[in-house]
């Protein structure tokens, strides 16, 4: 790829050792990984949604730079939440600083902080809540049953959020995936705000839980599309953070191989993650790639490469050099 963009100039002449060396050489091979007919899957765990990796991700997603994505459901509501009530966010740039009182009255004024943002509840959470309600009910009403991610896309295609936008819209990679009919994988979904509130109805017997597709259903569709798409030069994961996201995912090739007993299923043919989390006693997060050739995930040859920097930074860059920008 020629690098005609500022950014990848810049990158090119400047990032030659350690974890910037490791940034341009994993760009430079999840490229190489597209330019030979492979897919790509990209995880998200973190708050990288609330981080605004959208500005990228959408772009990303919009140039069939990803083909499948695994987040938290944290990361599945949170890029929509910022398109619908971004002026409300409120920054904390001395949130270490913060006391135990200070952080009370953000509570008491509806503002739940990340690190050095806040979300504000009344115009994120329950904006989000009376629209989505409405998508359950109407499935449910229907007899109808779709995976979390689906409820998402059908309410931001129907357009009823378009009035609350607060950012250009092509900066929100939940409706570039929405406008594409991305596959989404969100494992754990019940533990984020919308899983939160969705349990809320069933307890109070609005919703049943029935009409929520669940986990072991998302691992049955992403098992299914990873035979229709491992073929070839085969699905690369491009990691962000640790967790549930990551792991969920990746444990399909094992569970295939291993569980059913498919034994032509191939290994995630790149591997890359980007994290500050160091290798430390059973940690998942701060493994380091070879750990998972021991788990059936990767091959001895599966290209493997880890940045150990703050995603918030690298991804955008990395994004940044695979656009050519």
């Amino acid at each position: 790829m020629e690098t005609k963009g500022t950014i990848s100039k810049f990158i090119e002449e400047n990032f030659k050792h350690f974890n910037a060396a490791a940034l341009i050489d994993a760009s430079k091979a999840y490229v190489k990984h597209l330019d030979e007919g492979g897919k790509m899957m990209i995880t998200l765990g973190g708050a990288m949604s609330t981080a605004e990796l959208g500005k990228t991700l959408a772009e990303m997603i919009r140039q069939d730079k990803v083909h499948i994505i695994s987040c938290t459901g944290a990361n599945l509501e949170e890029d929509i939440m910022n398109l619908v009530a971004h002026s409300h966010y409120k920054r904390v740039p001395g949130y270490r600083d913060l006391t135990p009182q200070q952080e009370w009255e953000l509570l008491e004024q509806g503002l739940n902080r990340v690190t050095d943002t806040c979300i504000p509840e009344e115009e994120a959470f329950r904006r989000l809540q009376k629209n989505i309600f409405k998508q359950w009910k109407n499935a449910e009403d229907k007899g109808e049953r779709y995976l979390p991610h689906e409820y998402m896309y059908k309410m931001l295609l129907s357009g009823d959020l378009e009035e609350y936008y607060e950012i250009d819209p092509k900066n929100s990679w939940m409706l570039a995936a929405a406008e594409k009919n991305l596959p989404i994988i969100v494992p754990g979904w019940e533990d984020s705000t919308m899983g939160n509130i969705f349990t809320s109805y069933c307890i109070k017997n609005e919703l049943k839980t029935s009409t929520m597709k669940t986990g072991i259903e998302y691992m049955i569709f992403l098992t299914e599309w990873y035979r229709k798409n491992s073929g070839g030069k085969g699905v690369g994961f491009y990691q962000i953070g640790g967790g549930i996201s990551g792991d969920f995912p990746i444990c399909v090739v094992p569970m295939m191989y291993q569980d059913l007993e498919w034994h032509d299923v191939p290994f995630w043919s790149y591997f890359c993650q980007v994290s500050d989390s160091t290798t430390s006693y059973g940690s998942y997060s701060g493994a380091v790639p070879n750990e998972k050739i021991t788990w059936g995930k990767l091959d001895i040859n599966t290209p493997k490469f880890i940045v150990e920097s703050d995603a918030t930074i690298v991804a955008p860059l990395m994004f940044a050099w695979i656009l050519g920008l």
